[in-house]
């Protein structure tokens, strides 16, 4: 009986990572075929059909650019038969001013960031281009706030200060502390979702990388952090959480990338697809 049990996932997801579909010739210098995508999303979600899932989360990054890049995307997931779950990537604002302010709502989200219960397990959507230089408009507080945070970066020398990147204001480490407080309470495991990595460290970090893992370092619930950006992927395991970034879906003329994740009381397994390996993370029961 103790077998069987272990052996049934507590939570299964469909994961995507940055198609960034534009109508747009290929970027060959970063490898990126943004048209292409569209077939890519229509391969997973015909896979995904097929599976088991709790949901689908696209991890970021659906368009590359412009507004209208939205509606050949999303109507793609109309054939999903799944919960879809959207959070946004720095590409996703990569459109007229005047819509910078309705991308969230565009993708279906209720809040700019937000937590939900899924399989009994709190999903946890992080929004980690809320300050950044191309999320709000020129002029706006969060958009001084991230002028200022990436000129510290920069004199330090960090690897992450990158334009491309971003960070979370006060009142979602506010919130979010209060949400990982409550969760530990309820007894949940946690599993957050962002567009920017954290670990291991690199140049697409969040730039309050170092600041979110110490808040999380005490929550032995947090059982993964699932994130993209980085589009060559990677995964580590510490304390028993694991950090796994997905390739991009974008990257290569005739590979696709995406994953089914599920989470075990002792493990972490990732079928990938195409480019995306397959990986067996272990746990620290």
């Amino acid at each position: 009986m103790e077998h069987s049990r272990r052996e049934t996932p507590l939570l299964r997801l469909g994961i995507i990572a940055d198609p960034q579909y534009a109508d747009l010739d290929p970027n060959l210098a970063l490898d990126r075929h943004f048209r292409q995508s569209l077939g890519r999303l229509e391969e997973a979600i015909a896979l995904f059909n097929g599976r088991a899932l709790d949901a689908v989360v696209t991890l970021g990054d659906l368009i590359d650019r412009d507004w209208a890049s939205f509606d050949p995307a999303l109507a793609v997931y109309r054939r999903l038969r799944h919960r879809a779950i959207f959070l946004p990537g720095n590409h996703d604002f990569a459109v007229a001013p005047e819509h910078l302010g309705d991308v969230h709502r565009r993708l279906g989200m209720p809040a700019h960031y937000h937590d939900l219960l899924i399989a009994g397990h709190r999903i946890v959507v992080l929004d980690g281009s809320e300050v950044s230089l191309f999320a709000v408009p020129d002029g706006h507080p969060r958009r001084e706030q991230a002028k200022a945070r990436l000129k510290a970066l920069t004199a330090a020398g960090a690897a992450n200060a990158q334009r491309w990147n971003g960070g979370l204001g006060e009142a979602q480490f506010a919130w979010l502390g209060e949400v990982l407080e409550q969760a530990r309470e309820e007894d949940e495991p946690v599993v957050l979702l962002c567009h920017y990595p954290v670990a291991p460290e690199n140049a697409h970090d969040l730039w309050d990388a170092q600041r979110l893992l110490d808040l999380l370092a005490p929550y032995e619930n947090v059982r993964a952090y699932l994130c993209g950006h980085n589009h060559a992927g990677n995964a580590v395991t510490r304390d028993g959480t694991h950090f796994v970034t997905f390739r991009g879906m974008v990257d290569t003329p005739d590979r696709n990338a995406f994953a089914v994740l599920s989470l075990y009381e002792d493990r972490l397994e990732i079928e990938g697809f195409g480019r995306e390996e397959s990986r067996v993370l272990q746990s620290c029961v």
